[in-house]
């Protein structure tokens, strides 16, 4: 275990050392990317069994002549190519270079030891390797072919011509033919090892992304029954809430009526009449926000959009507030902003201050709320801070779901009710395109603030929630 994971290390380490020199624009392209690395790999590593063979030479020799040194200075060459790569992206142009320099190497060590018969010759057949491996196209590999054959040709002229150099003994051959073998050998199996580990790896991702694209489908079609079943939802209470509302407005009418035509004899029986129509209204109300929840979720709800002197606006909004927050022995504030005329829908915008108020009201004892209304460059904002019993930070992300209770921490003081108005709330400001974030503190009170452009958009598709949303809230 302690082998295999120092050799995933090792590789590893070894593949960022030759992904430091692929140029961002190859990056795009998996085969290209491939070829690019199999590329940096030869020129990194391959130059080293390359001068093994040359210092085998100098050490048959005796000594450095010129001609060696040519040899030295050729097989050499190959690491600059790595960093031109790097900092060009020439690669086609460097990889024809590379093989055309690499040819040179193998016949020129031919002329130096042995000639056609030299023990350097086997080299010839990494040529063709190294095409496979660096150009994955035709037209360069037919390009590759024809330098292969033009050198052999003319490699082969001059040999013809002017013969080869005697200075390799046979015994030297021999030695030379070992060492040459073995490190030819040894290159074909490192480019080999490597390729297929690009290949395994390039195989792995790939298994990987048929996953993911796998996963993404399931995805897609557990969200489109998520969707259907939430728009099939949501018109099922359409039609419910409509339903309930005919016989309810019905009874409100005859408790009404029941009131009207009632005498001063009996009180209690007064009281009674007075508590079911207090009970209707506040059930039509209810219904009312359910159908309005419904029309917001399904995407159905359209902007009716005016100017509105947003001061009037806040003052109405406040004043139909102001009785439930007085009952709780609160102070109110405002500080208001006059002169400004923007452009929304009014009757939304006030459900929303009167939603926030009535929240900010009802967990507030004997304390203080404040209404403030500012301007900043395109948008406006208004915040409502109390001084209330707070809110826990693992309870703001479900503020704005509609199925829910107000929690232990609230409901030992106060009644536990179903709350619609901040999801409301919260829905009226993305349709209208703006956002409503809620900061709190247990203890410490709570701090709505409801940011809208001073012109809301005239329609708006969808307002169901959403993770984005909630992220900004929390």
């Amino acid at each position: 275990m302690a082998m295999g994971s120092r050799l995933e290390r090792f590789v590893e380490r070894l593949n960022a050392m030759v992904d430091w020199f692929v140029p961002a624009s190859m990056t795009q392209s998996p085969e290209k990317l491939q070829a690019v690395r199999m590329f940096l790999f030869s020129h990194l590593f391959g130059p080293i069994l390359g001068h093994t063979v040359t210092l085998s030479m100098l050490a048959l020799q005796g000594q450095a002549d010129t001609a060696w040194w040519v040899l030295f200075a050729s097989v050499t060459a190959f690491w600059p190519l790595a960093f031109i790569l790097r900092y060009t992206g020439w690669y086609v142009a460097l990889s024809l270079l590379s093989i055309q320099n690499l040819i040179f190497c193998i016949l020129w060590a031919c002329y130096l030891y042995g000639g056609i018969s030299s023990p350097n010759m086997p080299w010839m057949v990494a040529i063709p390797l190294l095409a496979f491996f660096y150009l994955p196209w035709r037209s360069t590999r037919i390009i590759v072919s024809l330098q292969i054959v033009v050198n052999l040709g003319v490699f082969y002229g001059l040999y013809a011509v002017y013969g080869v150099r005697e200075t390799a003994t046979s015994d030297g051959l021999v030695v030379l033919g070992l060492i040459s073998t073995f490190c030819a050998s040894a290159y074909v199996s490192m480019m080999a090892l490597y390729f297929a580990n690009i290949v395994y790896s390039q195989g792995e991702l790939e298994r990987e992304i048929v996953q993911h694209l796998a996963t993404e489908q399931r995805l897609r079609q557990a969200t489109s029954q998520a969707q259907r079943a939430l728009a099939a939802k949501s018109d099922f209470l359409a039609k419910l809430t409509h339903e309930l509302k005919n016989p309810l407005n019905a009874a409100i009418g005859y408790s009404e009526l029941l009131i009207e035509n009632s005498d001063d004899s009996n009180p209690q029986r007064l009281e009674d009449m007075h508590g079911i129509r207090r009970a209707g209204h506040r059930l039509l109300v209810l219904i009312d926000n359910l159908l309005e929840l419904s029309r917001l979720e399904a995407g159905k709800a359209d902007l009716r959009v005016e100017d509105v002197d947003l001061a009037g606006c806040i003052e109405r909004a406040v004043f139909a507030s102001r009785p439930l927050i007085e009952a709780g022995g609160n102070a109110l504030v405002l500080h208001n902003v006059a002169g400004e005329t923007i452009t929304c829908d009014r009757q939304r915008l006030e459900r929303i201050v009167e939603g926030l108020l009535s929240n900010a009201a009802r967990f507030t004892q004997n304390g203080r709320i404040t209404v403030s209304v500012s301007m900043q460059g395109r948008d406006w904002s208004v915040s409502i801070e109390d001084t209330g019993v707070g809110i826990g930070p693992e309870r703001i992300e479900t503020l704005f779901d509609t199925i829910g209770t107000s929690g232990a921490e609230t409901s030992s003081k106060y009644d536990d009710k179903v709350r619609l108005g901040l999801p409301l709330a919260y829905r009226y400001c993305r349709l209208m395109g703006g956002t409503l974030v809620v900061e709190s503190e247990p203890g410490r009170g709570c701090r709505a603030v409801v940011r809208l452009p001073r012109r809301s958009p005239g329609a708006h598709s969808s307002v169901g929630i959403d993770s984005e949303a909630l992220e900004s809230v929390a």
